[in-house]
C-alpha cells in the first residue's frame, strides 16, 4: 500500500519563492503541495480549510506576519500541522518570538533543496528541527543573558522528576546535539536516546525539544554549558 503523502501548505509573499519550493517540494513522491498562501492571515484561512500536515511558513509579510500567524494555528486544537519557518533570521528577536509561538522547525532561506525536503520530512514525522546555525544563536543569547528576570531563583519542581540520565540528556539537547550524536556521546543506541528525550518532554510539559531548550534556559535547569547544580 503507498503511503499517503505529506501535505504541505506554502506560505509566503514573494510568488517567485513560492514557485521555487513548489518545484522542489512538489519533485518529491512522498511530499504534496496542497494549498499557498500569501499572508499569515491567509495562512490560517488556509490551513484551516485544508489541514495540511506541514505549513512552510516565512516571517515577514504583509497583513499578519508568520510569526503570529504560527501562535494562532499552532494555538487552535483542530489544526495539527507542523510549522517549518523559512527565513533569512537576520533578526533575533523573530528567531525567540518564533520559537515561543511553537514552531516545530527552522531552516535558513540559503539551505539547499536537499535540506528543505529532508526539514519537512522530519517535522512531518514529529521531530523538531534547529538548523546549527539557529541553534548556536540561541545558546549564544541566553549566555549573554544569565540571569533573565525571568528565571526563577530555584528550579522548578519537574525537575526533581527527571533521571539523572535524563537531565544528561537534556543537557546535550540544549546544545544542539542530534539524537544520534548523543547517542555517540552516551554510548546507548539511538532509539534509547529517543525515549530518554520523550520523557524529559513529558515531564517538563512541552511539545518538543525546541521548546525543551527555551523552558530550560528560561527556568535555569540549564545555564549555558550545562545543568544548573
Amino acid at each position: 500500500m503507498t503511503a499517503t503523502p505529506t501535505r504541505i501548505l506554502l506560505v509566503d509573499d514573494h510568488e517567485m519563492v513560492r514557485a521555487g519550493f513548489r518545484i522542489i517540494l512538489g519533485s518529491q513522491p512522498d511530499l504534496e503541495i496542497v494549498a499557498e498562501a500569501a499572508t499569515g492571515a491567509e495562512a490560517l484561512l488556509r490551513a484551516r480549510e485544508t489541514h495540511p500536515d506541514v505549513i512552510c511558513m516565512d516571517v515577514q509579510m504583509p497583513d499578519m506576519d508568520g510569526l503570529e500567524a504560527t501562535a494562532l494555528i499552532t494555538a487552535d486544537p483542530a489544526l495539527r500541522a507542523a510549522v517549518l519557518i523559512l527565513t533569512t533570521f537576520d533578526r533575533d528577536d523573530y528567531l525567540f518570538r518564533a520559537l515561543r509561538a511553537g514552531a516545530a522547525g527552522f531552516l535558513l532561506k540559503n539551505s539547499t533543496p536537499e535540506q528543505l525536503i529532508e526539514a519537512v520530512r522530519v517535522v512531518s514525522r514529529g521531530d523538531a528541527l534547529l538548523a546549527p546555525e539557529l541553534t548556536r544563536r540561541v545558546i549564544s543569547r541566553f549566555a549573554e543573558t544569565p540571569s533573565s528576570p525571568a528565571a526563577p531563583a530555584t528550579p522548578p519542581a519537574c525537575l526533581t522528576e527527571l533521571t539523572d540520565r535524563e537531565r544528561e540528556v537534556l543537557g546535550l539537547v540544549a546544545r544542539g546535539l542530534s539524537n544520534l550524536e548523543i547517542a555517540t556521546r552516551l554510548f546507548v543506541g539511538e532509539a534509547t536516546v529517543k525515549s530518554h528525550v520523550s520523557k524529559v518532554l513529558q515531564k517538563l510539559g512541552v511539545r518538543d525539544r525546541i521548546q525543551a531548550v527555551v523552558y530550560s534556559y528560561e527556568h535555569g535547569i540549564i545555564v549555558p554549558g550545562g545543568l544548573e547544580t
